[in-house]
């Protein structure tokens, strides 16, 4: 069935289904809004076919161009057939007065990750990765944001489910949104409605992956390289005649368990390993905070791996790796067109995904004890509402992630 993305469709009741260089030189000033900026278009790319792929929170968002656009468009609209598409964004979409009518500005798309098994209700589900991508209007550079799950917040009323509004950790605003029938779309509306009030950033887009999304991706990848910065002993896994396992079915099998230890170093992961170090957080110094940045670095080592495994410029490998997310992969574009949201965002290759830290990488509590954002990441959050970001960065490295 092919993708229709030019309007948002209706929203259904249910879907369960880089770090920059040490020289960071703060781009020229732009003209205050879609549309206005005054600095010389750079000139459209001339290698044929080129390509480059950025793999989101175990899917993909894929960043192409070429001289042959109209073939690469019929390839994009083909591949992306079975991921489905929905309204994930409500009134957290980005108004004409935004630039939400034109790609011609900067772009903001929310990645939300979900820990959706077949044992649980399809509406008892939070949001465990909450990423914020910002490409500015250069669309050279994309920046990867991670919301702490336990921020707290003021989730608002949602009246699609009944919810009356609560002061709650954000991850929760997920769950919300989706019961009593709202589905992952009703979940993700909520929660981008959260992050607008938090932090005054509207969407031009959104993404949900179900974390086996990853280990499909992954898979269809081979493998990808990962560093693994802290060794840690998996909460989730153990190995059972030296296959991995969950640890529920590890216990049924009455079978000698051996736990999963993620030593220090890097080297090729399969799928299953990969997902399991990034979802590791208990028995790690700075806790979620190093979880993020580890699900970040898995972002960026799956896009490295796409576009030097040629994913990009082979039809049928770009299309095993499209068909590996799709049943696990939800889509909202806004009012773009897909293949316009791929050619407008051609300029961003892996090397440019830079990837920030909130609050500094480590907890920070609020007047009630409770996890809260810095006044540091709420003004972080203000240059991506503002187009600034690479200001900020340049006088603010701090914010920049550890891993590689």
């Amino acid at each position: 069935m092919p993708v229709q993305t030019r309007r948002r469709p209706p929203s259904r009741e249910s879907a369960p289904a880089g770090r920059a260089s040490a020289s960071v030189v703060p781009p020229p000033r732009r003209g205050g809004g879609r549309g206005k900026d005054t600095t010389p278009k750079r000139k459209r790319r001339k290698d044929p076919l080129w390509a480059r792929i950025t793999v989101i929170v175990g899917a993909m968002l894929m960043m192409t161009s070429g001289a042959a656009i109209v073939g690469s468009k019929a390839l994009i609209g083909q591949a992306t057939g079975n991921i489905s598409q929905q309204n994930l964004l409500g009134d957290a979409g980005k108004s004409d007065a935004e630039g939400g009518d034109t790609l011609e500005g900067p772009i903001d798309m929310l990645l939300l990750g979900v820990d959706a098994r077949a044992t649980w209700a399809a509406d008892d589900v939070r949001a465990d990765s909450i990423i914020v991508l910002h490409i500015p209007a250069t669309h050279d550079q994309a920046y990867l944001i991670s919301i702490p799950r336990d921020t707290e917040a003021q989730i608002p009323a949602f009246k699609k489910t009944g919810f009356t509004g609560a002061t709650d950790k954000i991850n929760a605003a997920f769950q919300y949104g989706a019961r009593n029938g709202g589905g992952w779309a009703g979940g993700a509306q909520l929660m981008a409605q959260t992050i607008k009030k938090m932090t005054g950033v509207s969407f031009d887009g959104a993404a949900i992956i179900n974390f086996g999304g990853f280990k499909k991706v992954i898979d269809a990848l081979g493998s990808v390289r990962i560093c693994v910065s802290q060794e840690v002993e998996s909460i989730h896994m153990s190995y059972v005649d030296g296959e991995p396992m969950w640890n529920a079915d590890a216990k049924k099998s009455g079978k000698k368990r051996t736990p999963v230890v993620h030593k220090k170093g890097c080297r090729e992961m399969e799928g299953w390993e990969a997902l399991d170090y990034s979802r590791q957080r208990y028995g790690l110094k700075n806790s979620d905070y190093d979880r993020q940045q580890n699900q970040q670095q898995l972002i960026k080592a799956m896009a490295k791996k796409a576009i030097s495994d040629g994913a990009m410029t082979n039809p049928m490998k770009l299309k095993a790796l499209l068909d590996a997310a799709g049943d696990t992969l939800i889509l909202d574009t806004g009012r773009a067109n897909i293949a316009d949201l791929v050619f407008t965002m051609r300029g961003v290759t892996d090397n440019e995904l830079t990837m920030l830290r909130t609050n500094n990488g480590t907890y920070h509590g609020n007047e009630h004890g409770r996890e809260a954002l810095s006044p540091l990441t709420m003004d972080m959050f203000k240059a991506v509402k503002e187009d600034r970001l690479a200001e900020f960065v340049f006088a603010n490295p701090g914010v920049l992630s550890t891993r590689k």
